[in-house]
């Protein structure tokens, strides 16, 4: 992604050199979205749009720790395709030295984050509305945002790497007061075009509930095929028995520019119907590619159409 430089400045003095610089990167998207409605006065076809603007801040210490800041400002259309006002986010922060990194704030969790396999795979269409995790029964990552995800519960995650080998932890607290933690802790490995890794996690909500489940995923790419597999669980909550969820997403590059991308997403959850799709990227250069795809998500027909531009 290419990075746009605002300001940069140099503070020289005897014992070091200490540089600081702050950089704005993006993307924009914009097209067609269709989803199935059983609901008359719900339009399925809309204007699909979001425009994303990263702010980030870094320096280092003349130990040689790397810190960072990162804000971002977000608009995207709402449920009947008007465009909605740039919303901020609440800051992430990290500290890096070697290979350990600590991340504090509005961050990714162990799952969310992908530092030890691809927990969403390769998304189908202009949106990814279609990934190889749609509809599991694992808990949605941290506790949920605000509508401008300003109020975003705050995560503390250690990731250690060494090589080939990555270990990962996190804690998130529920911000709305009730004492709820998620807890994480995943290890993966790459071994040459291969990759593995392992998520456990548990979420006390503080009432006597806890979740334990996990996750394991498997992926692989090499020359023009490329695919990522994961398998989940997570225990029984109250009526709903959950089964054993699985999913797999495949690539293949039909030529330099244009790649396909097929999903398929088994729930395991009692009778929700499984997702699956199938979509394509094409390359115009400069950042710039034309996006699409069409599928079944939970049993209804979706499909996009537009295009993705990074800067």
């Amino acid at each position: 992604m290419k990075n746009l430089l605002i300001a940069s400045t140099a503070l020289v003095a005897t014992a070091g050199v200490a540089a600081a610089e702050v950089t704005m990167d993006g993307y924009g998207r914009f097209g067609i979205f269709y989803q199935e409605s059983d609901i008359d006065a719900i339009d399925e076809t809309r204007i699909e749009q979001r425009f994303r603007l990263t702010i980030t801040g870094v320096t280092e210490s003349d130990s040689g720790v790397k810190f960072e800041g990162r804000i971002r400002f977000q608009t995207d259309e709402n449920a009947v395709g008007d465009g909605g006002i740039a919303n901020r986010s609440a800051a992430g922060f990290a500290a890096s030295y070697g290979g350990l990194r600590l991340d504090v704030g509005n961050v990714s969790d162990v799952l969310d984050s992908g530092d030890v396999f691809s927990y969403y795979g390769s998304g189908v269409g202009l949106t990814s509305s279609i990934e190889m995790n749609s509809n599991f029964g694992l808990p949605a990552s941290g506790f949920g945002t605000s509508s401008d995800d300003s109020t975003v519960s705050p995560t503390i995650k250690l990731r250690w790497q060494t090589g080939d080998l990555t270990v990962s932890a996190s804690v998130t607290d529920d911000s709305s007061g009730t004492k709820a933690e998620e807890y994480m802790l995943g290890a993966g490995y790459v071994f040459g075009n291969w990759n593995a890794g392992v998520v456990f996690g548990r979420t006390d909500n503080n009432i006597d509930t806890k979740l334990d489940y996990w996750a394991l995923g498997f992926g692989y790419d090499g020359g023009a095929f490329g695919v990522d597999v994961v398998i989940a669980d997570i225990d029984d909550i109250g009526p709903i028995e959950n089964s054993t969820s699985w999913g797999i997403s495949g690539t293949y590059d039909i030529s330099a520019a244009t790649q396909l991308v097929a999903v398929y997403s088994d729930t395991g959850i009692g009778d929700l119907d499984d997702t699956y799709g199938i979509g394509f990227k094409h390359d115009l250069g400069g950042g710039v590619s034309l996006r699409g795809g069409i599928g079944e998500n939970a049993g209804r027909t979706t499909g996009d159409l537009g295009v993705v531009f990074n800067f």
